[in-house]
């Protein structure tokens, strides 16, 4: 047997069996012929030999072990009369080294009442030094009780600070956790935004236009197909945002499903802006340069900006001449889009900002450059410059 597999096999014993063996071992170590009457000894009492007494004291002082982070009052209270009858009795026993034991332990696992264990342990500790100093012939100086009382509490505020430790790991855990959680709603968030505001604006412009054209049979066959397709495309998307969201997504279940690619690359620009169009909104396409081979997550920026401000043009600027530029550097992704300011307002025209802000943060966390804002001639434009080759 490995010392892996036995480290596993012990760590699938329950605590308080753990705990058990370890006080077995003191036990069975207090009884060892070297060790008897070599152990703890607060006082000057002669060391006298085991008795029937001796073995109720050293079971006080090991046995109790086993419930040490279960139950570590009861564990303290019983090692400490051990203890107190181990020295009162002059057995001076290896079991004696359990006290600073548990008492780390106790500092460690106790969770409530702490202060008042502490006074009644110290008064404890106060009627057993008077008691031996008593008993003695008077070779044990107050100083030297004093002495094992600060080694007392020296254990004590070992367990204490392991406590404290402990604590500020989880408290640190539970804000990572709460902090994952908020950025994956966040995220969520986003992605439904990007992928729900745009399509859903997109089929209101149409079908407004389509109310119009009753007259005009042949355009609003045109308008309805463009916004059924609108719709398909929205199903799409979202199907594709909720296989991420599947925990199954990427292994043997859903392989199938992430063999299609899920992130829109920048040459799908192309289909944002058809898209608008068939929107009634005139807009004018311009992609310089080669994509390289590898952009991270600079081609799904980029779309998404493309996406967010055609979206805002159809919002608030419908029917005003709009202008798309995407540039393809070695290392970067430009995008500008911008709007004239002639159009009007359509009755999709409600929101709160969530999508440029949206953007500027996906930006910013690639090392990108981000702005949006009013021109002099009323025109809005958006720009923004994406590093290529960033983590997905």
């Amino acid at each position: 047997m490995s010392l892996q597999t036995a480290g596993r096999l012990w760590h699938r014993l329950d605590v308080v069996v753990r705990d058990l063996l370890l006080g077995v071992l003191f036990l069975v170590a207090s009884f060892l012929p070297g060790l008897r009457g070599h152990g703890t000894q607060v006082g000057d009492l002669p060391t006298r030999p085991f008795d029937a007494l001796a073995v109720v004291a050293l079971a006080l002082e090991c046995l109790p072990l086993a419930v040490r982070r279960r139950w570590p009052v009861v564990c303290l209270a019983l090692v400490t009369c051990g203890f107190a009858l181990d020295q009162l009795r002059g057995y001076h026993s290896t079991a004696g080294s359990t006290l600073p034991l548990v008492l780390i332990s106790t500092g460690s696992h106790l969770e409530h009442r702490r202060r008042t264990t502490v006074l009644l342990l110290s008064m404890a500790y106060v009627a057993l030094a008077i008691a031996l100093f008593a008993l003695g012939s008077g070779g044990e100086t107050p100083e030297e009780f004093v002495t094992f009382y600060l080694v007392l509490a020296l254990a004590w505020g070992a367990g204490a600070w392991l406590r404290s430790t402990r604590v500020a790991e989880a408290e640190r855990r539970e804000r990572v956790a709460a902090e994952s959680r908020i950025a994956e709603r966040t995220q969520i968030a986003r992605e439904l935004h990007d992928v729900v505001t745009h399509h859903v604006t997109a089929m209101v412009v149409q079908a407004e236009a389509s109310r119009y054209l009753a007259a005009a049979p042949e355009r609003l066959d045109r308008s309805l197909a463009a916004i059924s397709d609108t719709g398909r495309r929205a199903i799409t998307d979202l199907r594709h945002l909720l296989d991420l969201l599947n925990p199954d997504y990427g292994n043997g279940i859903g392989a199938a499903q992430a063999r299609e690619p899920r992130t829109p690359a920048v040459g799908r620009i192309l289909t944002l802006v058809e898209q608008t169009r068939r929107a009634g909104q005139p807009v004018e396409f311009t992609e310089q340069g080669t994509p390289p081979v590898s952009t991270g997550s600079a081609d799904l920026v980029a779309y998404r900006v493309v996406q967010e401000a055609l979206t805002n043009a159809l919002k608030y600027a419908h029917g005003s001449r709009t202008c798309v530029q995407v540039r393809h550097g070695e290392r970067e992704v430009s995008v500008e889009v911008s709007t004239d300011g002639t159009g009007s307002r359509s009755a999709a025209a409600v929101g709160g900002g969530r999508g440029l802000a949206g953007l500027r943060e996906r930006v910013h966390v690639l090392g990108g450059d981000f702005s949006a804002g009013r021109g002099a001639d009323g025109g809005f434009t958006v720009r923004a410059r994406i590093p290529a080759g960033g983590p997905s």
